[in-house]
C-alpha cells in the first residue's frame, strides 16, 4: 500500500481543534518542521501537544505557541522559549512537566498498548501529587498513565512507499516512540526510496505504524544554540549553521 501523499495539506488533513498530537524531536533536532509549518497555516487550535520541549520562540513548536494554537503542552523542558513562559504565567495555556525518562516511557507504553506503569521517579515531589502510590520490595513507586495521541508527527531521514522509516543519528530521539503512539502517524521524510531498497535490519519504524508519508524539501535544520570555541592555536571552531 502506497502511503505517500503529494501535498502537506493532504498529510495533515484530519487534524482538528482539540486533538492531542505527539511530536517527535529533541530541541530543534529531528523535528517535523514542514508539518509544523503546515499546521500553523491551517489555524487549527486548542491542541494538546506532547513533545520533549516546545521549540524556540520563532521555530519548531514555538510557531504554534506564537499563533496561540496550543491549549496544553506536555513536556520535559521549556527553558529556551520566553513566549512559553509568558503565556503560561498569564494563564493562556496549561503545562504538564514530566521527567524526561518518564515522558519517554509514557509514550513508549502507549504505543505498546500498556495503559499505565509504576516508576520511582518523582516520588516525594510535586510530580507525585494526586497519583496512586504503591510499595514494591520496600520502595515506593507512583503510577503514571501512558499516552496515546490522536496523531503523531515524526521526522525521518528515509522512507519507502510502505512507510518503513529510517532516522539519522541523534535525529532519531523521540521519533520512534512517537510514531508508535499515534492513532494516526504522519511521517515527514527527507528522502523517498523504492520498495526493497531499505535494509530490513536497519529499519527503525516499521510501516505498520505509519499511515501517511510526506517528502519535504529545503530543510533549515536550525541549531538551538550556536556554540563556538577556540583551540590552543587560536583557530576558531564552530558548529555548522545547519544541523545534520
Amino acid at each position: 500500500m502506497n502511503k505517500v501523499v503529494p501535498a502537506i495539506e493532504e498529510a495533515i488533513d484530519g487534524i482538528k481543534d482539540g486533538d492531542m498530537l505527539i511530536v517527535g524531536g529533541f530541541g530543534l533536532c529531528g523535528i517535523p518542521e514542514k508539518l509544523i509549518l503546515g499546521l500553523r497555516q491551517t489555524g487549527v487550535k486548542e491542541l494538546t501537544v506532547v513533545s520533549n520541549n516546545c521549540g524556540v520562540d520563532d521555530w519548531g513548536l514555538g510557531l504554534l505557541l506564537e499563533n496561540k494554537q496550543l491549549k496544553k503542552m506536555v513536556a520535559s523542558y521549556v527553558g529556551e522559549n520566553k513566549l512559553f513562559e509568558q503565556q503560561f504565567l498569564s494563564g493562556e495555556f496549561e503545562v504538564e512537566l514530566v521527567p524526561q525518562g518518564t515522558l519517554a516511557e509514557r509514550i513508549r507504553s502507549g504505543g505498546a498498548g500498556i495503559p499505565a506503569f509504576y516508576t520511582a521517579t518523582g516520588v516525594g515531589t510535586a510530580i507525585a501529587e494526586n497519583k496512586e502510590h504503591k510499595v514494591f520490595n520496600g520502595r515506593t513507586y507512583l503510577l503514571e498513565q501512558s499516552i496515546v495521541g490522536d496523531f503523531a508527527l515524526v521526522k525521518a531521514w528515509k522512507a519507502d512507499p510502505y512507510g518503513n522509516l529510517v532516522y539519522r543519528k541523534t535525529a532519531r530521539n523521540f521519533n520512534p516512540l512517537a510514531a508508535r503512539a499515534g492513532k494516526i502517524t504522519i511521517a515527514e521524510v527527507e528522502e523517498l526510496v523504492g520498495v526493497g531498497e531499505l535494509d530490513p535490519d536497519q529499519i527503525h519504524t516499521p510501516g505498520i505504524y505509519v499511515q501517511k508519508v510526506f517528502v519535504g524539501k529545503s530543510y533549515e535544520k536550525r541549531i538551538e544554540r550556536l556554540t563556538t570555541s577556540n583551540d590552543e592555536e587560536g583557530r576558531d571552531e564552530s558548529w555548522e549553521e545547519n544541523a545534520i
